[in-house]
């Protein structure tokens, strides 16, 4: 076989590979576009253009050089068919670049390592949320696709082999010098967005590698193990303490950074935490330790190290305690509400490990409250701010004392869809109009008028709530913790900082005094040091010792930072770091002055010295996660242990569910339990529970396959335990009126199928195993009541009709 690669060949390569550059260059332009018609100033919008440009050319070229081999292969073995080949693989990387910068026109961040931390379900979802995924989405996708096949074909057809060659030769040598001499050209913002999501991944990667490479082998055992008296009561002076222990409510605000509030860049739309401000402890200065949502739980509530994605993403939970725990194990009531699925980032695992007391989320409302209306892609997050505060207050018991409330509010996020928001579009004009604001700054907020609405209406929300609370017996023995989870992300940010930076208020009746601090702190400190202040000064069972990542809150009114925060700005990377008043950032170092602002410095010795310092950090999270070394087991009382497999059932499982989605799995485990293979569909059905705890329908399956066993008292604890999660789900009540007939309990047939009707749940089954319950205990007449009711709605079923007539 004669092996042939002809000039032609090399030159159609070339052609495509000039397609790629030019077509990259127009999404370039497509990028500039998107950012200016946002608002968002440009300056030197001409050099912020030729860098995206300059660096389209070398990403091309790039390309074309590592595709050549694959190129010459194919042609030589499939000679047209192996070129068509190459185009339709350049076709899918223009796809890919174009749905990059829609990405980051949305989020105003390049897409990275943090694609990897993400599961299928949670980017469907968090897409859905951005956009709406109609036919006319697709239509630029397909426009883009078509500009680089018209060039193609116009180069082949219109351009000369020496123009071409020519052409590209200049290229390289003008394109080559100038990235030389254009150092700044490389920095993230004017970086092809390929290029970037390959780098970061192969970056992320090796720092893995060398992660793993470490020998730890001489690492403490428990190297965050500390005594509990290390960490100092730096709240009691601050408080009038009474005699019983007071109840915390957190209230978590999604996306609220701290320009939003006082008299930041973006002040006047939360005129409501603005007015707290002067009431409570305000730390100005103050940081999240994740750039998203999936980070605040782990750090606000356990001082927890970040693992490879976030603490909550670990499929494995190391043994750990958190406030949490340590409150419920000293007699508090604990309590999380959220109008989101409680599954998304794997809250829910985070906090039933952690034994809390109830979980409310987008299943428990119920129809007394409004969902979030969907958007045109047909998507909604669950309930709005009002609605959680107000799910709240109907809940809250006076007579659980004490309490702990954590309360994540939604409403702040794409696609920031909120009930009156066109009323709350003319707040927020008014009060424009009230600051006497300029031009810029109004046409700034008018391009994201959606947005400042959404935190107007959550600064109402949480006004009303606050309010009504005050009427609240309980009122003066509370203390609220509010702060933002992270600052909201459509809006552009004004450097490497302020995404992490929030406010942090702790506001109370039993303060002595407000005060305004501007030492550094993060979520970190707020556990160690609630703890600490509660353990010191009430009746608690003491901790011995604590596994906290931090020492506490640093109460100083000057500006100052006595501890190393790693951020995590998205799953996967650990590469912001601030030490002592410096923020270390991919590889550069920056000066942060009194305002919270930073500078960029140029101090090696220092930079390598705290990218030493951020190394051991990554390290110890590593060694800690890896090896469960975080809290002892033999010392953790608190938690709430998840299933265990054994060694056999796991490589069962490996067998079973090989490529199934957890749907698939539940539909093999049904058929699995109608082959009466009972015990195989338990494990199945615990397979999914471990890891999705309110599937609902595996837990019912799961008390099914129990009570079919005539296992009665464990298959009723697991029905009932469904019905607490998910208790507008019929087919749990299905089941338990089942198991009670089987076994002869009718009169808790009677109070489950009653809590079903006040759940609003109408199923006619539900009405006709209570009638056969009723006519079980000799009471006719009201089987009689139910069946005839039963008939009127459903005159056509048999069953319903022969059971009556036998009730005569």
């Amino acid at each position: 076989m004669k092996i042939k690669y002809s000039a032609k060949q090399l030159i159609n390569y070339a052609f495509l590979i000039t397609s790629l550059i030019i077509t990259f260059w127009v999404i370039s332009l497509f990028d500039v576009f998107m950012t200016i018609s946002k608002g968002i100033k440009v300056p030197n919008i001409g050099i912020v253009t030729f860098y995206k440009l300059l660096n389209d050319f070398w990403t091309s070229i790039i390309i074309g050089i590592f595709l050549f081999p694959l190129n010459w292969i194919l042609t030589v073995l499939f000679k047209k068919f192996g070129h068509l080949i190459i185009q339709i693989l350049l076709g899918i990387l223009v796809l890919i670049q174009f749905a990059l910068v829609k990405y980051s026109a949305t989020t105003l961040l390049n897409l990275g390592a943090d694609l990897l931390g993400y599961s299928f379900n949670d980017i469907t979802l968090t897409v859905s949320s951005s956009e709406s995924l109609s036919v006319l989405y697709f239509v630029p996708f397909v426009i883009v696709i078509s500009i680089f096949f018209g060039l193609n074909k116009f180069f082949i057809k219109y351009v000369s082999r020496q123009s071409l060659i020519a052409s590209l030769f200049i290229s390289v040598l003008i394109f080559g010098g100038l990235k030389l001499v254009l150092s700044q050209s490389s920095e993230n913002v004017y970086r092809n967005k390929l290029n970037y999501l390959v780098s970061d991944i192969l970056k992320f990667k090796y720092e893995q590698y060398e992660l793993n490479s470490y020998n730890l082998s001489n690492t403490s055992n428990y190297p965050l193990l500390k005594s509990f008296s290390e960490t100092k009561d730096v709240l009691a002076p601050f408080f009038n303490m009474k005699e019983e222990k007071p109840n915390i409510v957190f209230i978590i605000v999604e996306g609220l950074g701290a320009e939003f509030v006082g008299k930041n860049a973006y002040s006047g739309f939360t005129p409501f935490l603005d007015s707290l401000i002067p009431q409570s402890l305000y730390f100005e200065n103050f940081v999240s330790t994740a750039g998203r949502t999936f980070g605040v739980l782990p750090s606000l509530l356990g001082s927890l190290p970040y693992g490879e994605n976030g603490f909550m993403e670990l499929q494995k939970i190391p043994s750990h305690i958190s406030l949490i725990s340590v409150l419920k194990a000293n007699g508090y009531t604990t309590s999380f509400y959220t109008g989101d699925p409680s599954s998304f980032d794997r809250k829910i695992n985070f906090l039933e490990y952690n034994n809390i007391d109830v979980i409310i989320d987008e299943d428990k409302f119920g129809p007394d409250f409004e969902k979030t209306q969907v958007n045109s892609g047909g998507f909604s997050w669950g309930y709005p701010d009002a609605e959680i505060f107000k799910k709240v207050a109907s809940v809250l018991n006076p007579e659980k004392q004490p309490r702990l409330d954590i309360i994540m509010t939604l409403t702040n996020h794409e696609p920031f869809n909120f009930p009156s928001k066109e009323i709350y579009k003319i707040k927020v004009d008014s009060i424009l109009n009230a600051k006497n604001s300029s031009n810029d700054f109004i046409e700034e907020v008018k391009s994201y008028e959606n947005i400042f609405a959404s935190i107007l209406y959550t600064d109402t929300a949480i006004k009303s709530f606050l309010n009504n609370y005050k009427e609240r017996p309980e009122f003066a023995n509370t203390i609220f913790v509010i702060t933002g989870d992270h600052r909201l992300i459509p809006i552009n940010q004004k450097d490497k900082l302020c995404r992490f930076h929030v406010p942090f208020f702790i506001y109370s009746p039993l303060l002595k005094e407000p005060k305004k601090i501007k030492s550094v702190s993060s979520h970190l400190d707020v556990t160690p040091s609630l703890l600490s202040f509660l353990m010191n000064n009430y009746k608690f069972n003491k901790l011995d010792q604590t596994a906290w990542m931090s020492q506490g809150l640093d109460t100083a009114q000057q500006f100052r930072n006595i501890h190393k925060i790693p951020l995590m700005r998205y799953k996967g990377s650990i590469n912001d770091y601030i030490y002592k008043e410096y923020l270390f950032s991919d590889g550069e170092l920056y000066k942060i002055n009194e305002n919270f602002g930073i500078n960029k410095v140029i101090e090696k010795e220092l930079s390598k010295h705290i990218a030493d310092s951020l190394m051991e950090f990554k390290k110890l999270n590593r060694y800690t996660i890896q090896n469960n070394r975080i809290f002892p087991d033999s010392l953790n009382i608190y938690r709430n242990l998840v299933i265990e497999f054994s060694e056999e059932e796991l490589a069962i499982l490996k067998d079973l569910t090989r490529n199934l989605t957890f749907d698939q799995c539940f539909n093999l485990a049904r058929e699995t339990a109608s082959n009466k293979d009972y015990k195989k569909a338990r494990l199945l059905c615990d397979y999914i529970i471990n890891e999705l705890p309110n599937h609902a329908d595996a837990r019912t399956l799961k008390g099914r396959t129990l009570a079919w066993e005539g296992k009665y008292k464990v298959a009723e604890v697991e029905l009932l335990s469904v019905v607490k999660r998910a208790p507008f789900y019929y087919d749990s009540y299905l089941a338990l009126l089942d198991l009670y007939w089987w076994s002869n309990q009718d009169e808790k047939s009677i109070e489950i199928a009653q809590k079903a009707f006040n759940n609003e749940l109408k199923d006619g089954n539900i009405s006709f195993k209570l009638a056969k319950a009723y006519m079980r205990m000799d009471n006719n007449l009201k089987s009689e009541q139910i069946m005839d009711s039963l008939v009127k709605i459903y005159p056509e079923d048999q069953d319903y009709i022969t059971f009556k007539q036998s009730l005569k």
